[in-house]
């Protein structure tokens, strides 16, 4: 049986992973047949934010923790997982990539990566492994292939300061509608809009599920 990553950053868009871009990613690898591995690294969120009013809160937040919300508790320490254990990553979108794997959300182009994250995207990267990035997450990809001197093709929709980020690193951005998927063939990495573009669930799911089949058919 197949397998496959899902690497999560918090539960909540605000400050971690996007929930609806997590759970539809988890159910189309389901109804493929494939088994996913939930994973997290185990760090403490930038900041915790009140999904219901918006505002910071005073506490704080572990992100394998809550990450294991979305997961049911079937996730593990990202620190235990290597590119060998799987055949594929996908990567669901959520300002905790750009707050919490990364550090893009407050250092733009100069931001850097969290080395376990780095880790094991450049272990699945330099297997020849496909990875797919959903919303936000491109921008962390683009970080990490310009640190190998390396650029790929992406999008993350039609942003003009996150695409022209994108082009800061290294990578091409190129516009695509929230329905569609960017594939950069030579590097395997699939990239979608969902809801850097989405106006309701429907519209991300469509994406998501085509970026999910495709990462799959791209599984030597």
């Amino acid at each position: 049986m197949k397998k496959v990553g899902l690497l999560l950053s918090g539960c909540g868009f605000n400050d971690g992973s996007e929930i609806h871009e997590s759970v539809i990613s988890m159910l189309a690898l389901d109804r493929a047949g494939v088994e996913t591995v939930i994973m997290a690294p185990n760090i403490d969120q930038m900041h915790v934010v009140n999904h219901y009013t918006g505002q910071e809160m005073d506490e704080f937040r572990n992100v394998l923790v809550e990450s294991s919300r979305i997961a049911r508790g079937n996730i593990k320490d990202m620190a235990e997982v290597t590119g060998n254990d799987l055949d594929a990553l996908i990567i669901p979108g959520g300002f905790g990539v750009a707050k919490n794997l990364s550090d893009y959300a407050m250092a733009g182009p100069d931001c850097s990566v969290n080395p376990d994250v780095y880790r094991l995207v450049s272990e699945i990267y330099l297997l020849k492994k496909p990875i797919g990035a959903i919303c936000i997450a491109p921008v962390m990809m683009a970080k990490i292939f310009g640190e190998q001197d390396e650029s790929a093709e992406m999008t993350i929709g039609s942003d003009e300061l996150t695409s022209k980020d994108i082009n800061t690193m290294g990578s091409k951005h190129i516009k695509c509608l929230v329905s569609e998927m960017i594939i950069d063939e030579d590097k395997k990495l699939v990239t979608t809009p969902a809801y850097m573009e989405a106006q309701s669930i429907k519209e991300a799911a469509e994406g998501i599920e085509k970026l999910v089949k495709q990462v799959l058919l791209m599984i030597e």
